[in-house]
């Protein structure tokens, strides 16, 4: 393992101070896992957004174009010398008018399958997708317009990270069975509803009926004889990926080894510069607009009401299956979107920050830490749960699994002597007592590289 492990860390050059000085290699360009490109939309405008979503709501004046030039340069910088993606072609869900499952604009869910192989032929790894949520009918409107909200519009897609079948990169995971599920929905899997749009046609809320009928299909297509199973997720993906843990896990023999795995789906209940709580007014919107209830814990639904148990603190609280809490204490899209929105600053004075964390003053990395404390404190809770698992870096970045540099590279953040790859296998194979490390407050780490994606 150790010397898979110093073959692939490939050297990455970096400006960062948190990163010592290494010399440079160049990275073709690549776009992670989905397609290389997607039709404009004024939620979600590339496919990088899966790690990065924008909020469907924001203030005025939000800046679009930078978040593009961003997510571009994460996507390029994310690319490593070790293997080309794959490209894996979408499976359009069967029957899915009859199943009651359907993208907002109506059309069929979708997924990508790449069968594995040899020792991981009865392996498999479930993903959802993440992409933001939409939580009015006009942001719903534009969204199904386009690949969140329409599968017509969904290309075949690259994997990488976690689901490379490439050993010196996903060594642990390379040959098993690795499914990626898209988001087409905008309430992470979970809605059950319709509504009427403005121009009289269907908006069909079904997050929760694609989630089961595409599980329900995978089941058939050989996961029922799963020997070892992970559920795992970007984003508002590991929302869902915490939303259907239970789930998932109830659904093979208590001999098959079935987890949990959510990447980035840790969202903080927190007001933003300005006061406001920004992430529950989405959540709020989304709740009710698409009826999200069914997959909510019912012990946090007799004390509170729907909003707060679609947060990923209470979530957690009663998730029995083994899962493995994977995050940045400094989580990049909620540094931009939840805590520093566009319109709750004053002028420029957080633009420099939010968009790079070495950019930030001292005074800024006084609030940046304040965020970080309470992530800290709400997930107190995992530390006391036997065969959970933690990886909370201090790096400033968002989704960490689909991404071959964050997963296992020279630029990789490291907790513990452990790549993210490295600390997920130990957990997954039990090959460690225990996998719960939580880092300390930014720059402490000098494995926090600047070109790990935000």
């Amino acid at each position: 393992m150790l010397k898979t492990r110093c073959k692939l860390r490939v050297f990455v050059a970096t400006n960062s101070p948190c990163l010592p000085s290494r010399p440079p290699v160049h990275h073709p360009p690549r776009c992670c896992f989905w397609p290389h490109a997607l039709p404009p939309s004024r939620d979600m405008a590339t496919s990088s957004e899966l790690r990065s979503p924008v909020l469907p709501r924001g203030r005025p004046g939000h800046a679009v174009a930078v978040a593009l030039t961003l997510l571009l340069l994460a996507a390029v910088a994310s690319s490593t010398a070790a293997a080309a993606a794959d490209v894996v072609e979408l499976t359009l869900l069967t029957g899915a008018h009859e199943k009651g499952a359907a993208c907002l604009d109506g059309s069929p869910p979708g997924y990508h399958l790449q069968r594995g192989f040899g020792s991981g032929e009865h392996s498999w790894l479930v993903y959802l997708e993440g992409g933001a949520w939409c939580d009015t009918i006009e942001s719903c409107s534009r969204r199904k317009m386009g690949v969140y909200g329409s599968s017509k519009f969904m290309k075949a897609a690259e994997f990488n990270g976690i689901l490379s079948n490439d050993q010196q990169v996903n060594s642990d995971f390379y040959n098993w069975n690795k499914v990626a599920i898209r988001y087409c929905d905008g309430a992470s899997f979970s809605g059950d509803a319709e509504a009427q749009d403005k121009d009289g046609s269907t908006l069909h809320f079904r997050g929760l009926r694609i989630w089961e009928a595409v599980v329900d299909e995978l089941m058939e297509k050989g996961l029922a004889t799963a020997k070892q199973a992970i559920l795992s997720g970007c984003s508002a993906g590991g929302l869902a990926a915490l939303l259907h843990c239970d789930d998932f896990h109830a659904r093979f023999p208590k001999e098959v080894s079935a987890k949990c795995l959510p990447d980035a789906g840790f969202f903080l209940d927190v007001e933003d510069l300005s006061g406001e709580r920004h992430v529950w007014s989405v959540f709020n919107g989304t709740v009710h607009l698409q009826n999200v209830r069914e997959v909510l814990p019912k012990d946090c639904l007799a004390k509170k009401d729907r909003t707060e148990c679609f947060f990923s603190a209470e979530l957690v609280k009663s998730i029995i299956a083994p899962t493995f809490i994977l995050n940045s204490a400094y989580d990049s899209w909620q540094i931009r979107n939840a805590l520093a929105p566009d319109g709750s600053f004053p002028g420029q004075s957080w633009s420099g920050c939010k968009t790079d964390i070495r950019n930030c003053s001292s005074t800024q990395i006084q609030v940046l830490n304040g965020f970080r404390n309470k992530f800290v404190n709400d997930i107190e809770v995992v530390k006391e749960k036997k065969n959970w698992g933690l990886f909370i870096d201090s790096c400033f970045t968002h989704c960490q699994t689909p991404f071959n540099i964050s997963w296992s590279s020279q630029a990789s953040p490291v907790l513990g002597n452990k790549t993210v790859a490295e600390a997920v296998g130990d957990w997954y194979f039990e090959r460690s007592y225990e996998v719960k490390k939580i880092d300390c407050e930014y720059p402490c780490n000098p494995t926090c590289s600047s070109q790990l994606p935000t």
